[in-house]
């Protein structure tokens, strides 16, 4: 039996039992809910008739009551009470009103049996017959035919009133009858849905312990059998072999720990294997991390004497590059003082400009006044000869142009002498404007060559600058490379650690592998 029931999965038992039991659910709800529908039907029906009888009772207490009050008011229209009499017989009214809509609400109850219509229609029809005699009997006490009033009230309202009690009691009887039916009909459906409630019950309980007995059989047998054999391979026995468990889930369980165990196999053999290797490395890394160490330590100390020596050369490049820049401000401070030695001599320079131009306005301005002195000379040389044609008359005007004569030739005299000191002069200020173009050309070549000299050192304080900031970049570099050469000797000694740790983690792991116990 164990066998065949391995064959299944655990899912198709699982979904088996919980099928089932979805059925038995199902069924007993189906079930109960039958039987609350039927205890339904049966407390309506027992409802029904309870309120078809307090109906009827009551259009019929309703009418008695109004019965009573027209005797009342009889009585009292007969001793002289008019008042009594009048609100007794409009409480007869009242009453009546009351009775009629008890009835028509029993008259509108909806009935399955003709039967039952049938005898509702006559209790309706007897109660309206009875309902018309009190009214007869109201009206003949209103018109005080006492006659009328004593027959309707002896012999038809009794009569109707008998006929109506007679139809009231074969209803009350036969829905009294109906209710014990139902109430019947509901203890019976209540039995049933106990009695199958119980068979429900039993077959959920057998259901629940074939399950178990199927699951102990296919789950935990074969989990307990796989659990002891595990158990052995945490202890390291990896000699044990999983027997097959069928097909199922179980089954494939035990076939991936067979795998398991077949690669632990292979991974515990790839280890010992290993172990030894990672020992032999370990002590070879060991060893070449004393040997880098031992240079790194030679390699720190040529570092820091380079270190030293681009300190004094680092010290000795910022003098020269101080001293290039005292030069620099210094070919600038020439560079300026020639420069403003140019503008001077380019002003001087502009100025003999200024002066050889005004003396050749004023020697053109002297060859103006010879020009007129000679014109003068000549028109006073033809007064002389006019005068002189003249006679005596004329000598007077002879002296004038005599006198005008001399004055015009020594007029000329003059301006030919200020000619000669103005050309003397134009001729010297040529000269000196010669040599002060020359003076400002010089002037300007000097300017130009402290410039360049300027521009020179420039580059130079500049190279000296970038010089001294290479070699500061050089000395960081240095200094960077003393801190790596530090670190990486702590990082050596580190790895020798870390080396030493290797050999004896791999001793441990040696030792810890040595525990697992592996087939030959």
């Amino acid at each position: 039996m164990g066998t065949e029931v391995g064959k299944f999965r655990i899912s198709t038992i699982l979904t088996a039992v919980l099928t089932l039991l979805v059925v038995l659910i199902g069924v007993s709800n189906l079930m109960a809910l039958k039987g609350v529908r039927e205890t339904a039907a049966s407390v309506e029906a027992m409802s029904q008739a309870t309120v078809e009888v307090t109906e009827v009772t009551e259009a019929f207490a309703a009418t008695q009551r109004a019965r009573v009050s027209i005797s009342a008011a009889q009585s009292a229209a007969q001793i002289g009470q008019t008042a009594a009499a009048k609100n007794l017989t409009e409480t007869v009214d009242a009453r009546l009103a009351q009775g009629q809509a008890r009835i028509e609400a029993f008259a509108k109850i909806p009935r399955s049996d003709p039967d039952d219509q049938a005898l509702a229609q006559r209790i309706v029809e007897t109660y309206n017959a009875l309902n018309d005699c009190v009214r007869n009997e109201q009206k003949a006490l209103a018109a005080n035919d006492m006659a009328t009033f004593n027959h309707i009230s002896a012999i038809e309202s009794i009569a109707a009133s008998r006929a109506f009690n007679d139809e009231m009691d074969k209803f009350v009887k036969r829905a009294t009858k109906r209710g014990h039916a139902a109430k019947e009909a509901a203890n019976d459906t209540t039995s049933f849905l106990q009695i199958m409630i119980a068979v429900c019950l039993a077959v959920t309980v057998l259901v629940a312990v074939a399950a178990r007995r199927a699951l102990s059989r296919v789950v935990q047998k074969p989990l307990q059998v796989l659990g002891e054999h595990l158990d052995r391979v945490a202890q390291g026995d990896l000699t044990a072999r999983i027997g097959e468990h069928g097909h199922n889930e179980i089954g494939m369980l035990a076939s991936a720990a067979k795998r398991m165990q077949e690669s632990l196999v292979g991974v515990i053999g790839t280890v010992l294997a290993s172990t030894a290797s990672v020992s032999t490395a370990s002590k070879q890394i060991a060893a070449g991390n004393l040997d880098l160490s031992s240079r790194t330590e030679q390699q720190a100390a040529s570092l820091q004497e380079t270190a030293a020596s681009m300190e004094e050369l680092t010290s000795t490049v910022q003098q020269s590059a101080s001293n290039a820049q005292h030069a620099n401000d210094l070919a600038a401070s020439a560079s300026e003082a020639a420069g403003r030695g140019g503008a001077v001599v380019s002003e001087v320079v502009d100025t003999m400009k200024s002066i050889n131009e005004s003396s050749r306005k004023i020697v053109d301005i002297i060859g103006v006044i010879d020009g007129i002195a000679f014109q003068t000379n000549i028109l006073a040389l033809n007064a002389a000869v006019e005068a002189a044609r003249a006679g005596e008359q004329g000598r007077g005007f002879a002296v004038v142009a005599s006198e005008v004569r001399s004055l015009a030739q020594r007029s000329a005299a003059a301006a030919k002498e200020i000619k000669a000191l103005i050309d003397d002069s134009v001729s010297r200020v040529d000269t000196g404007s010669a040599l002060v173009a020359r003076a400002g050309s010089t002037m300007s070549e000097i300017v130009e060559s402290v410039g360049r000299v300027t521009g020179i050192m420039a580059e130079i304080s500049a190279a000296t600058h970038e010089q001294t900031e290479g070699i500061e970049q050089v000395n960081r570099a240095i200094s960077q490379i003393d801190e790596a050469t530090q670190q990486n000797a702590a990082l050596v000694e580190q790895a020798s650690a870390a080396a030493q740790s290797m050999q004896d983690q791999a001793r441990l792991l040696e030792r810890t592998v040595s525990v697992f116990h592996v087939a030959a």
